[in-house]
């Protein structure tokens, strides 16, 4: 069984992205479920109904960590939108859920656990060691694969939580940082790791934003805003390999796509 983790989606040209690519993606690499991290789609930070509907068209499953809050309502709306996860180490009385289990068409049920890292992070979220534990102590024995998207800054606190979940979950996914790293592997437990999965953003810009809105603001010092790239997208993901009776993962791969999908060039 393959499943794909994309990293975060940033803006409407992120979510176009989306909905050309992964139909696409899911095809050619014989993609059975689909995760993203989307807390970014909405102007560039956060996330409303409207948006998670549009990309749940192409996309099982949608991630937030610390920008999830970032849109007025959606501590609202997150109620109702039954594929979103925000990270498990937030405060109990806060909406929505941190974990939560799903149904693969192709094969097996499956759990997807959001968490927030601390180190050099600006929210106030739990300890996510500790969080996790919890929750794997909650999830039911019988379901066997669990995808984890640790929403860190510290790349050292991403490789510290794989390693921690070495043989308890199938896959830990880094996301945050915005680009893709190359440290991908499966570990000896049967868990498959990377650092940072990277972004669906455009391919010149600066985490997303505008390249020179971004050097302004690094040379003089002073507050300015960062407008979103919106052309030009390159959509990062990992595809892992795993079997889904006994969760453990066999293979771990990086992709990073940009331009349009094949079709779209054939049609022109």
């Amino acid at each position: 069984m393959k499943m794909m983790f994309i990293g975060d989606v940033v803006g409407s040209g992120g979510r176009k992205a989306l909905l050309d690519w992964v139909p696409v993606l899911r095809r050619d690499h014989h993609v059975s479920l689909v995760v993203a991290n989307a807390e970014n789609m909405a102007a560039g930070s956060g996330m409303t109904g409207a948006t998670v509907r549009e990309i749940s068209k192409v996309v099982d499953v949608v991630t937030a960590g610390d920008h999830v809050w970032d849109q007025k309502g959606f501590e609202s709306e997150i109620r109702e939108l039954a594929n979103v996860v925000r990270p498990a180490n937030y405060h109990g009385d806060q909406p929505g859920c941190g974990w939560k289990i799903f149904r693969n068409p192709s094969g097996g049920d499956y759990a997807v656990i959001a968490l927030q890292g601390q180190v050099f992070m600006r929210e106030c979220a739990q300890n996510p060691f500790v969080a996790v534990t919890a929750v794997l102590n909650e999830i039911p024995v019988r379901i066997k694969t669990i995808f984890v998207d640790f929403h860190a800054e510290a790349t050292s606190e991403k490789r510290a939580m794989g390693y921690f979940l070495e043989g308890k979950v199938t896959a830990v996914f880094g996301t945050h940082t915005h680009i893709q790293t190359a440290d991908e592997q499966v570990l000896p437990g049967g868990t498959a790791i990377i650092a940072d999965v990277g972004m669906v953003g455009g391919r010149r810009s600066v985490l997303g934003r505008e390249v020179d809105a971004v050097l302004k603001k690094f040379t003089t010092g002073m507050p300015n805003r960062l407008p979103v790239v919106e052309s030009d997208i390159q959509l990062d993901a990992a595809i892992v390999t795993y079997d889904y009776m006994t969760g453990r993962a066999s293979e771990i791969r990086r992709i990073s796509v940009s331009g349009a999908p094949p079709e779209a060039d054939a049609a022109v």
